[in-house]
């Protein structure tokens, strides 16, 4: 039976459905998931004022519509989930959380909803429950599931001097030598954000792996450095 919290929200985003906006949308992330046609700006403004209504569930039903809003078809209501659960890991965390964290990792799974997971529901989370940090890094890493491995890449991105960056770098190292597109990116855009806290380790870095590195890697890793002179 659907909460009637989730009910609501999914009510708020309906009325604003644009179907050209939803079928564009669509097109760009190569029909993987349908839309209401809400451009981010007015996802937000929409979410928030629904906020100011109703606040946030209760602790008993929060995960309860966290995994309603996910199962929904439309992928505002799946980023709406995610909302939520941003609310959940900073407001009311939980140890068993890392189970919710990776469900949403490994379903309905792309870019645009396992980027947000992993800076803010992973990196947070493993703020929270650091002991849970190597257990983790070390079973995503070993996965076949890209989208756990790109997490274990991503999750100390908003860290910058709390990077922990032997374990960055050992993840790095374990992961280079794929084809594997989102991958190569990922470990290009790690080496970036950390190239703004020690620029001589990430040189380093890509020096030492510079034969094993895929080009988009060491490019996305060089990018901010290059921008301002630095190399």
């Amino acid at each position: 039976m659907t909460n009637p919290y989730v009910s609501e929200l999914v009510n708020r985003f309906s009325v604003h459905q644009n179907r050209e906006e939803a079928d564009r949308m669509s097109q760009y992330m190569r029909r993987q998931f349908l839309y209401f046609g809400l451009r981010a700006p007015q996802m937000r403004e929409i979410t928030k004022l629904f906020l100011k209504d109703k606040g946030y569930p209760r602790l008993e039903n929060l995960s309860d519509c966290i995994f309603q809003l996910y199962a929904l078809p439309e992928r505002e209501l799946q980023i709406a989930a995610l909302y939520l659960m941003d609310y959940k890991i900073k407001e009311q965390p939980d140890i068993t959380d890392i189970e919710t964290i990776e469900y949403l990792i490994t379903n309905k799974s792309w870019w645009d909803t396992v980027d947000h997971i992993a800076q803010n529901h992973a990196g947070v989370y493993f703020k929270k429950f650091p002991e849970m940090i190597r257990v983790y890094s070390e079973k995503w890493l070993q996965s076949d599931n890209i989208w756990l491995k790109r997490t274990a890449i991503l999750f100390q991105l908003k860290y910058k001097e709390e990077t922990d960056e032997e374990l960055l770098f050992s993840i790095l190292s374990r992961s280079i030598g794929t084809k594997e597109f989102f991958i190569n990116k990922a470990i290009g855009w790690a080496l970036r954000e950390y190239s703004k806290v020690n620029k001589e380790a990430v040189i380093a870095f890509i020096y030492k792996y510079d034969e094993q590195l895929a080009n988009l890697s060491k490019r996305e890793g060089l990018k901010w450095l290059k921008s301002r002179e630095l190399i």
